[in-house]
């Protein structure tokens, strides 16, 4: 079994300009999964970087409220919610809230820096 605290984890800024915590990684630690996981916020006003990745990515809204982008369509996105983005869809999410937007992403295969072109 493995438990994590994601505060506990050491945080960074992202290519696509987020704040990112890798949370689970295969290529990091013995885990039989193909997928990674992350927590991103975004402070308010911020917004992602559009972006592409090869793989297919799911955002789980956990705080705050944002507009999510995929191509070209557009939704408001708040806690609860789930988002599929499909493989190479461009792609970002803006901070529409007063507060901080944090989301899980969930990236199938597991994200690669190869795997991903910040536009």
């Amino acid at each position: 079994m493995i438990v994590k605290s994601h505060r506990d984890i050491a945080g960074f800024m992202a290519g696509d300009a987020s704040f990112l915590r890798e949370i689970l990684h295969p290529s990091k630690e013995a885990l039989a999964v193909g997928y990674s996981l992350a927590q991103a916020e975004v402070e308010p006003g911020g917004r992602t970087l559009p972006h592409r990745l090869t793989g297919a990515e799911v955002y789980i809204i956990v705080e705050g409220r944002g507009r999510m982008h995929v191509g070209d369509e557009q939704a408001e996105v708040v806690v609860g919610q789930t988002v599929y983005i499909p493989p190479g869809a461009v792609q970002h999410i803006e901070n529409i809230g007063a507060g901080r937007l944090t989301f899980l992403c969930i990236v199938e295969p597991a994200w690669t820096p190869d795997g991903e072109e910040v536009l």
